[in-house]
């Protein structure tokens, strides 16, 4: 009898296990409204709650999903430093989300986050997105991945910082610099939607 009782068990387990690691997540469409734009998330960085509204600049508003140990990140973070920069000069806000809520007892931890932003400098605030409930209603996957609204919230570009994620050497096109040039400048954003490479975001 607890062999026919174990393996239902065991069999929806495993059902739950691969529906979990199955589900599959879609990017917000360009002109798509900052999603949770009012949910208040902790920063690291100051100590208190913000939300993303609570950061909007007069020109637009820069999210990017990130985290502490991913090697595209690392390979990144010069770059991400730079654009933090040029965003406060282009009065565009900036948050850097962290939603690896499976490692938040371990790498991904409030003081773990804390520690990495105070060593690379972050002028941005880099927020703890519990349970990545941000993360999920971006539609979100990887790291580091970008999204840019406007002054009036609508997402104008989406995806990676530039055509060389691992060698900064080696880039040609600057899609998320190009995108913020146009948007402080009144242009057409050619490129405003491409394919972000890096490390899955761990959901728990």
């Amino acid at each position: 009898m607890k062999k026919l009782i174990l393996l239902p068990i065991a069999a929806l387990a495993f059902g739950f296990t691969y529906f979990q690691q199955a589900k599959t997540f879609t990017p917000i469409a360009i002109g798509t409204s900052m999603p949770n734009a009012d949910t208040k998330l902790y920063d690291v960085m100051s100590g208190n709650s913000v939300s993303l509204n609570d950061k909007k600049g007069e020109m637009g508003t820069l999210v990017i999903f990130s985290f502490n140990t991913c090697p595209f990140v690392l390979a990144n973070q010069n770059r991400i430093n730079a654009l933090q920069q040029d965003a406060i000069r282009m009065k565009i806000g900036v948050i850097i989300l962290n939603s690896n809520e499976a490692k938040r007892t371990d790498d991904d931890s409030k003081d773990a986050m804390k520690a990495y932003g105070t060593k690379n400098k972050f002028s941005a605030p880099y927020l703890v997105d519990e349970n990545s409930i941000l993360a999920d209603a971006f539609g979100a996957t990887r790291t580091p991945e970008s999204f840019l609204f406007d002054k009036d919230n609508k997402l104008v570009y989406h995806g990676a910082i530039d055509d060389s994620p691992k060698d900064e050497t080696a880039v040609k096109t600057k899609y998320l610099s190009d995108a913020m040039f146009s948007l402080v400048n009144g242009k057409p954003i050619t490129t405003n939607n491409t394919v972000s490479s890096g490390c899955g975001i761990h959901r728990k």
